[in-house]
C-alpha cells in the first residue's frame, strides 16, 4: 500500500478537460480501445507499439509530405528503424501552430538584456523565413550544420526553425560556457555557420564574452560564415554578419521534405572520459516525443508555458515542443534570484502563464528563501507546476503547496538530454503523492532493473527501459562503428537502455528518482563529463592528478568536491584553490565550480588506469566501503583509506 500523503486531486471537471482524457476519448471513438485504468493504457502504449506510435501521428495530425511503409521496421535496441519511406519536416509541423489564430502571440520574451519584447505566429514565421533565405544563399542546405552561442531569448528559436527548414542541423551552446567546453562540442560537428552574441547581462551585470567568442570563432576551421548578434550598437566584428540585417527580407516560408530519420539536431550529454557525445536526434522521432510529451504537460493550443531554462539545458528544446501545440511560450533571459526571488514569479503571474516550470533546485531555493509567490501575487492563471533536473524533495512538494496554491498541479518529470524525452511524469486525471512523480510515460517500458536484470518495485534500482522509442539517438557525431552509443547505454544489460539514475517503481506505477548512478556531474539539471572538468584543473602545473563527483542523492544537498593530487604535496592554499576555481570558470562553466577541493595523495584507479568515480561516489553517499569496490581491481588499493576517512568525518 502507498503511503506517501496526497497532496492533490483533480476535480472532475479537470481531469475531463484534460489532454491526455481527449486523447482516450479519441482512441475509443476512431480504433474502439477503451482502458479501465491509465496502468492499462500505458500497457498497450509500450507493447503494441506500431499502433500506439501510429496514434500519435494521426491524433495530432501530424504533416508528412510522404507515408512510411510501415511504422516500426526493425524492434531492437540500438537500430530500430522508425517509419521507413516517411518524409516530412519538423519545423513545418512546430510552425503550423496546430491551427492557432497567426495574430496571436507566439513568443513572449523577458531579457536582462533585451528588455521585454513579444512576436506573434505572423512575426515568428515571417522572421523564420527571412532567415532561412539568407541561410540558403549562404550555400546552407541538407546536411550542414549551423551552431549558435545564444542565450534563451527569440534569437535562437529564430535560428533554430530556420536551420531545420533547410534541412540544416542545428546545434547551441550557452554564451556563459567557456570557449574550451564550446570547442570541445562543435568541433567535432564543423559547422558550415557559426551565430553568435558575445556579451549579455546577468544579475545586474555585463558580462563580456568577446574574448572567447573571438577564440572560438578562430578555432573552428570549419566555418564559413559567423553571425554577430549584436546587444549594441557596436558595429559587428571583422568578416562577421550582422544578425538584424537578416530578420526582415520578405521570403516564402518553405521547408525541405527529408527522411524521418533525418538528422534534424546535435545535442550534447557528457561521458566520464572523452569529449562530449554529440548525440543525434532526427526530425520525426523528436516531433513524435514532443507532441506526445503534450499529453503528460496538459498543454493545448491557448496555454501559456514558461521553464526557466538556460540554452544549454534540453529544456530549451521543450519549449519548442509546446511552441507546436500552438501554446504561447515565455522565453526567460535573466537571473532568477535578481533583484531577488520573487522576480519569475512575477512575470509569470503578470504574463498570465497557466503553466510554469523549473529545475527542482530553483523551487527547493525559494522555499529556503521564506517567499510565497502565493500570498504576494494574483496567481490564477497558474494551473500547472512542473520541475526536472534533479530529484525534488518531499518538502519542496510541501512549499509548493503551501506557498503557490493549494489547488495546482505539481508534475515533476525526469528524463534525458539523450532522447530528449521524459521516461516519467505527470498524469493531471490522477492525484500527486509527496515525493513521488505520477506515472510512466506513454510509449516508455521504463522499468527498475538489479544489477542482474531482474525487474524491482517498491525497491531502488536501475532506470531501463526495454523497448525502442523513436526518439533515442540515431548515433552519436563521428561514431562510425556505433561502439560509444553502444557502451553509453547497452554495454550493462545488452539490448536494454540503461539510462544512469537510479530509480524505484510503486506498485501503482508511481516513481522516484533518488540520483545519478554513474558518474556524470548534474549541477541544477546541466550535466558534464568529468573529463571537461579534468581538462581545465590538470591543465594548470600544480595539479598532477584529480577526481570529482557529484554527490546527488534524494533527500540530501547536491555536494560536488574536487580531490586533487598536487605536484608540490601540502601546497593547496586558498590562492590555489582560486586558480582551480578559476580555470573551472574559465574553460567549463561557473555552474560546476566545486564546492569543495581536497588534497589527496593519490587518485584511486583500477588496474587498467581507470578513476574510480563512482565507487567514490558510492562511498560518500553512504555506502559500505567494503561493498562499493572490489580492492583487487585497484592498481593503489591503499589509496582507497583516505576517501574512506573523508566520508566518516562527513557523517559527522
Amino acid at each position: 500500500m502507498n503511503e506517501n500523503p496526497i497532496l492533490w486531486t483533480p476535480t472532475a471537471e479537470r481531469a475531463e478537460a484534460s489532454q491526455l482524457a481527449a486523447y482516450q476519448n479519441w482512441l475509443r471513438q476512431t480504433k474502439g480501445l477503451e482502458f479501465a485504468s491509465y496502468n492499462e493504457l500505458w500497457s498497450w502504449s509500450t507493447t503494441d507499439l506500431e499502433a500506439f506510435w501510429q496514434s500519435i501521428c494521426d491524433y495530432f495530425d501530424l504533416k508528412f509530405s510522404a507515408t512510411a511503409s510501415t511504422v516500426l521496421a526493425d524492434r531492437k535496441m540500438p537500430g530500430a528503424k522508425w517509419f521507413p519511406g516517411a518524409q516530412l519536416n519538423w519545423a513545418e509541423n512546430i510552425l503550423a501552430g496546430r491551427g492557432v489564430d497567426v495574430g496571436n502571440q507566439a513568443l513572449i520574451v523577458h531579457s536582462e538584456t533585451f528588455g521585454r519584447s513579444e512576436l506573434s505566429w505572423v512575426e515568428l514565421r515571417a522572421q523564420v523565413a527571412s532567415l532561412a533565405s539568407h541561410l540558403r544563399d549562404m550555400g546552407v542546405g541538407q546536411g550542414d550544420r549551423v551552431a549558435a552561442i545564444l542565450p534563451n531569448t527569440e534569437s535562437a528559436i529564430i535560428a533554430c526553425l530556420a536551420a531545420s527548414s533547410l534541412g540544416a542541423i542545428w546545434s547551441l551552446c550557452a554564451p556563459d560556457m567557456g570557449h574550451v567546453a564550446i570547442l570541445d562540442r562543435f568541433r567535432q560537428i564543423k559547422p558550415k555557420v557559426l551565430i553568435y552574441q558575445d556579451s549579455y547581462l546577468h544579475g545586474g551585470k555585463e558580462i563580456s564574452r568577446q574574448d572567447e567568442m573571438a577564440k572560438v570563432v578562430a578555432g573552428l576551421p570549419s566555418l564559413e560564415h559567423h553571425i554577430y548578434a549584436a546587444t549594441n550598437d557596436l558595429p559587428a566584428p571583422t568578416g562577421s554578419v550582422a544578425w538584424s540585417g537578416l530578420l526582415n527580407t520578405a521570403a516564402e516560408l518553405s521547408f525541405a521534405q527529408v527522411d524521418f530519420d533525418h538528422p534534424l539536431w546535435i545535442v550534447y550529454s557528457s561521458g566520464t572520459t572523452g569529449n562530449p557525445k554529440p548525440i543525434v536526434h532526427g526530425h520525426g522521432g523528436i516531433l513524435l516525443e514532443g507532441s506526445k510529451q503534450s499529453l503528460h504537460l496538459d498543454l493545448a493550443p491557448g496555454s501559456r508555458f514558461c521553464w526557466l531554462t538556460s540554452s544549454g539545458w534540453v529544456m530549451w528544446n521543450l519549449q519548442l515542443g509546446a511552441l507546436g501545440q500552438g501554446v504561447t511560450v515565455m522565453l526567460y533571459d535573466r537571473a532568477p534570484n535578481y533583484p531577488d526571488m520573487l522576480d519569475i514569479w512575477r512575470r509569470v503571474a503578470d504574463e498570465r502563464m497557466s503553466y510554469f516550470g523549473a529545475g527542482a533546485a530553483f523551487f527547493t531555493a525559494c522555499a529556503k528563501s521564506g517567499i510565497e509567490p502565493g500570498a504576494n501575487l494574483d496567481l490564477t492563471s497558474l494551473v500547472s507546476l512542473g520541475a526536472t533536473g534533479s530529484p525534488m524533495t518531499s518538502d519542496a512538494y510541501d512549499w509548493v503547496y503551501r506557498s503557490v496554491s493549494a489547488d495546482i498541479w505539481l508534475a515533476p518529470v525526469s528524463g534525458g538530454t539523450d532522447f530528449c524525452g521524459a521516461f516519467v511524469g505527470g498524469n493531471v486525471m490522477l492525484p500527486v503523492r509527496a515525493g513521488e512523480m505520477q506515472a510512466r510515460a506513454l510509449g516508455n517500458a521504463v522499468r527498475a532493473f538489479d544489477p542482474f536484470g531482474a525487474e524491482l518495485t517498491g525497491e531502488v534500482g536501475e532506470l531501463v527501459c526495454t523497448e525502442p522509442l523513436p526518439s533515442m539517438p540515431l548515433f552519436f557525431w563521428g561514431d562510425e562503428d556505433g561502439s560509444r552509443l553502444r557502451e553509453s547505454y547497452f554495454e550493462t544489460y545488452p539490448g536494454i537502455w540503461r539510462h544512469g539514475d537510479w530509480i524505484s517503481f510503486t506498485a501503482e506505477g508511481g516513481s522516484v528518482i533518488y540520483g545519478r548512478s554513474d558518474a556524470t556531474i548534474n549541477r541544477r539539471g546541466l550535466r558534464l563529463g568529468s573529463s571537461e572538468i579534468y581538462q581545465a584543473v590538470e591543465a594548470l602545473p600544480e595539479i598532477q592528478d584529480s577526481l570529482v563527483v557529484d554527490l546527488e542523492f534524494l533527500g540530501k544537498d547536491s555536494f560536488m568536491p574536487l580531490f586533487v593530487v598536487l605536484t608540490e604535496p601540502g601546497s593547496l592554499d586558498e590562492g590555489l584553490k582560486d586558480q582551480i576555481k578559476s580555470s573551472i570558470r574559465e574553460f567549463v562553466s561557473a555552474r560546476f565550480v566545486p564546492d569543495e577541493i581536497i588534497e589527496v595523495a593519490e587518485i584511486p584507479r583500477t588496474l587498467s588506469g581507470k578513476k574510480l568515480e563512482v565507487p567514490v561516489k558510492k562511498l560518500l553517499l553512504g555506502g559500505d566501503p567494503a561493498k562499493v569496490v572490489n580492492r583487487d581491481s585497484m592498481v593503489n588499493p591503499d589509496s582507497f583509506d583516505l576517501f574512506i576517512s573523508y566520508a566518516n568525518d562527513r557523517k559527522h
